[in-house]
């Protein structure tokens, strides 16, 4: 009996395997990290039949309403953003409280992008991640469809 073969997605077929689906994103009420592997996910093709760990066959990604993202427990205090200049004692340390109101993309888009390879495919996949933080964006010409998590 002979084992089924396993797809593995060529650059010649490119074009027409990978169509890529837009996706948006209700982030009100969800955890921040439940919401973030499950939007790694989409955006790296796991979903898919024909996910290839080396080609990028994920599909676009809309978060919405990513100031009302929830952080368990006191993490809106204890969990810190850390910047750094690249300057002998410039540490940057902000609480995610501070960082939301200020930048509210910012902690889904990290979240994401820790979750996704450490490589060029993966600075690749986040470029198809889009985050606003009220319920308006840009996109509506690409008719994004729900996604639910």
């Amino acid at each position: 009996m002979r084992a089924h073969k396993t797809y593995m997605a060529k650059k010649e077929d490119a074009g027409l395997t990978f169509q890529r689906d837009w996706y948006v994103v209700d982030a009100t009420d969800q955890p921040l990290g439940r919401l973030a592997s499950k939007l790694s996910m989409v955006l790296q093709g796991k979903h898919k039949p024909t996910y290839t760990p080396h080609f990028d066959v994920g599909d676009y990604v809309i978060v919405i309403n990513a100031l009302n993202v929830k952080l368990t427990g006191k993490k809106w205090d204890q969990k810190m953003h850390y910047r750094h200049s690249g300057y002998v004692g410039n540490l940057k340390v902000t609480p995610y409280r501070r960082l939301v109101e200020r930048h509210p993309e910012i902690p889904v888009k990290l979240a994401v992008r820790r979750m996704l390879p450490k490589n060029k495919l993966g600075r690749r996949m986040l470029r198809k991640l889009k985050v606003y933080p009220h319920a308006e964006h840009p996109h509506e010409a690409q008719q994004p469809k729900p996604l639910s998590l």
